[in-house]
């Protein structure tokens, strides 16, 4: 079965990545890297770097023009500044609405345009890196194992009963993920999460907190983060 993995060069899509070649071999799996208007291409560049070393094509597509109305902090038609304080913190202000770097229902956009891709590449399935801290407290509903099992049934029926969703993350921890993803080998130094575009991580964004106590929790230090 050929598979497409929605890939953003992050740490979660990197092992998804992984999982998705060690099962179907390089040669029966696609990349897809999405931009959808964030203030930096790091991501980009870092997708570009982990599927050359994978040896799987890199397909690329643009839907930065759907969030324009959006003021998420990510984007760059937002005037507002990325959070630098944990989810939590970010939560406690929010009255139980997702954080500020929410964009819009994006992992819904991003499903339904893989399923056109992947159908039409006869792909069978298609691999995301959702995972349970990001959907804690609603930050990221669309990480939620309910979203997850919406979407699945809906492309499942959409398609005619010839696709599905993989999320091998979705009850699973960023800690849990750096643990599968080091016996994996993930060259997670190739890899960029930061919300920021600078030479290093911030060390101090959302997703950067997450990341650094994920690998702090199997006993590794970030290698994003070495010699800090």
């Amino acid at each position: 079965m050929k598979a497409l993995v929605l890939f953003s060069g992050g740490l979660d899509s990197s092992t998804c990545l992984a999982i998705a070649v060690k099962k179907h071999s390089k040669e029966n799996v696609i990349a897809l890297s999405i931009s959808y208007g964030q203030k930096h291409d790091k991501e980009i560049q870092a997708a570009k770097r982990i599927a050359e070393y994978y040896g799987v094509p890199l397909k690329t597509l643009d839907l930065a023009f759907i969030f324009a109305d959006s003021y998420c902090s990510l984007l760059q038609g937002s005037g507002k500044d990325i959070p630098k304080e944990s989810y939590a913190s970010q939560l406690a202000e929010t009255n139980g609405k997702p954080v500020s770097t929410y964009v819009p229902f994006r992992n819904g956009l991003f499903l339904s345009s893989a399923a056109s891709i992947a159908l039409s590449n006869d792909c069978g399935i298609i691999y995301y890196g959702a995972h349970s801290d990001d959907a804690a407290g609603n930050a990221y509903p669309d990480c939620s194992e309910g979203f997850n099992n919406a979407m699945n049934e809906a492309i499942f029926i959409g398609s005619g009963e010839q696709l599905k969703i993989e999320a091998p993350f979705v009850t699973k921890t960023k800690a849990d993920i750096v643990k599968l993803g080091t016996e994996l080998g993930v060259p997670y130094e190739l890899s960029w999460s930061c919300y920021e575009g600078g030479d290093k991580p911030c060390g101090i964004c959302g997703t950067c907190r997450d990341r650094i106590k994920a690998f702090e929790a199997n006993g590794l230090v970030d290698p994003l983060m070495k010699g800090d």
